[in-house]
This record gives structure tokens, sequence and C-alpha cells, in this order.
């Protein structure tokens, strides 16, 4: 299992996942270019010691990212407020990277595109989506819990 985050914004939220993805040993992937420097206060602060325990790949754009994922046969799953398929009805296997689009933009089109699976959280009605580090645990968490991927 693989978090991947498309270009994102607040250094904050990056943080929090870093700190998520710490804890259940599960790699990130930064898909550049992000909105702050990643050297920012706020990522630290929100990572807090664990940062330095995540496991985190950068890459220069999304075609360097997709290319390592695909060489090794991995499935992207696109978290996305729009997708049609409820996080409860998806399959996860362990090799899967779950896909964050940007706080603000989501993901472009194209790379909607090339996902193989696109995920919803269901939510009560009226609500347009959650945070990007609460999304990320909810997913990531049923992943593992699916795939018995969560650590000892």
């Amino acid at each position: 299992m693989r978090i991947a985050l498309y270009q994102p914004e607040i250094a904050g939220n990056v943080g929090a996942i870093l700190r998520l993805a710490a804890c259940f040993q599960v790699p990130v992937d930064i898909i550049m270019p992000t909105g702050f420097a990643f050297s920012d206060a706020k990522l630290k602060r929100a990572a807090m010691d664990y940062g330095q325990a995540a496991d985190v790949t950068r890459h220069a754009n999304f075609d360097a990212f997709l290319s390592i994922q695909r060489g090794a046969g991995r499935r992207i799953a696109l978290m996305s407020s729009h997708a049609a398929t409820r996080l409860p009805e998806v399959a996860f296997r362990a090799d899967d990277v779950l896909l964050m689009g940007s706080e603000g933009a989501g993901v472009p089109d194209d790379v909607r595109d090339l996902a193989d699976i696109r995920v919803r959280i269901p939510m009560a009605p009226g609500f347009r989506s959650l945070n990007i580090a609460v999304s990320t645990g909810i997913a990531v968490a049923e992943a593992l819990r699916q795939t018995g991927g969560f650590p000892d």
C-alpha cells in the first residue's frame, strides 16, 4: 500500500499525512510541485518527530510518478469526491497506490483518466468534501483493514 499526494498545497496537511504514514508504515509519494517549501515549519510541526520515520519519495511530475508505479505493476486508486464508486465497494489490493488530489483543485482530467479506480468516501447529503488528511486516514485504514496490512 502507498499514499500518493498530487501537488499538495498545504504544509500542515502533508505533515499530518506523513505522521499517519509513519504510524501505519505506508510509504508516501509526493508529486511535485508543492504549494509550499518542503522544509516549511508547518510541515514539521504537523508531522512532529514522526516525519523522519516516514518513507517519502518525491517525483518531479506525474509522468515520472506514473512510470514508476506502472513499472512496478501497481494499481492507482484515485480518491475523489466526484467518483461513482463508494469506498466500501472497493476490493483493495496490498500494492495499491491511494492517490489524493491537491486540496484546491483535485487532479486534472488527464490524471483522473489514468487512474485504475476512482473512489469516493460516502458522506451525508449536502457536504462537499473532507479534509485531505482525514480522507487519507479513512482510505488508508479501510485499505489496510481489507488487505491485513496494519502493523502489529
